[in-house]
């Protein structure tokens, strides 16, 4: 179980991520739900540790299994992460090396943990190719001669490599059209029911909470305003800005209206 207690960030004097209390349940899909800027992303670097240089976690605990995560020796930490927990960013084409072909890139996310090498090493990452829905030959692709979804099919390749109990994705389809945005949550489902890992899975919109979450935490401006199960957050919202965030799902004929800065 991955549990996140008092988390708080500082960028020069502001606090980015304050108070932030949750947690990943066993088995089970947790979205992380706020508009850019409100400390999604922050949140799921503190969790692993790679804060930037500008950002000083202020104080907060991170437990894996029972383990906190702040607490352990850098080469722990880099032991951890990949194998205990790994992350797909949100821009696949910037986290895939342009000049590495992606079976390449998918085999260090291997090796780092695993002693595989030669024909062992070749069929994992071609049985990891097909796991995400990608023909084996795929391996022999350069970055650029993929689409978008295609790359972040390696991305979550690279990320399950090594059958991670927690999985962090950082709004994986932002960058995807509505048809293989469907796909890939499609593939993150079906893959999370058969390995039983748990997700974070970061996201603006609403509409995807309702295709594939179990729990919901609201975030805005760095604090946590809301959290719950799915059913009771989508049908009795609390907090007006979860009220707001959930109107912007887009239905024919509907009026919009702005959000008040003091909501």
């Amino acid at each position: 179980m991955l549990e996140i207690k008092n988390l708080t960030v500082k960028i020069r004097d502001k606090r980015v991520i304050d108070n932030v209390t949750f947690e990943v349940r066993p088995g089970r899909i947790t979205a992380l739900v706020g508009e850019s800027g409100s400390g999604k992303t922050m949140t799921a670097l503190a969790i692993l540790d790679l804060l930037p240089r500008s950002a000083v976690r202020e104080k907060g605990e991170v437990t894996l299994n029972g383990r906190n995560i702040f607490t352990l020796a850098p080469e722990d930490k880099r032991r951890i992460r990949g194998k205990d927990i790994a992350i797909v960013f949100q821009e696949p084409f910037s986290a895939l090396d342009p000049v590495l072909r992606v079976g390449r890139q998918v085999e260090e996310a291997i090796t780092a943990h695993e002693d595989l090498s030669g024909e062992k090493l070749k069929g994992r990452v071609a049985e990891l190719l097909q796991m995400v829905k990608l023909p084996p030959a795929t391996a022999e692709s350069y970055p650029h001669e993929l689409s978008g979804g295609m790359q972040q099919r390696v991305l979550l390749a690279a990320a399950i490599s090594c059958d991670p109990g927690v999985l962090i994705l950082d709004e994986p389809t932002t960058a995807l059209d509505v048809s293989i945005q469907k796909q890939i949550l499609d593939l993150i489902k079906q893959i999370q029911e058969k390995n039983r890992f748990d997700v974070l899975f970061i996201t603006h919109d609403f509409s995807i909470v309702n295709m594939i979450a179990d729990e919901v935490c609201v975030m805005k401006q760095g604090v946590m305003v809301e959290k719950g199960p799915k059913e009771d957050v989508l049908r009795n919202p609390r907090h007006p800005y979860t009220k707001y965030l959930i109107e912007c799902i887009p239905r024919i004929g509907d009026k919009r209206r702005r959000l008040p800065q003091n909501e």
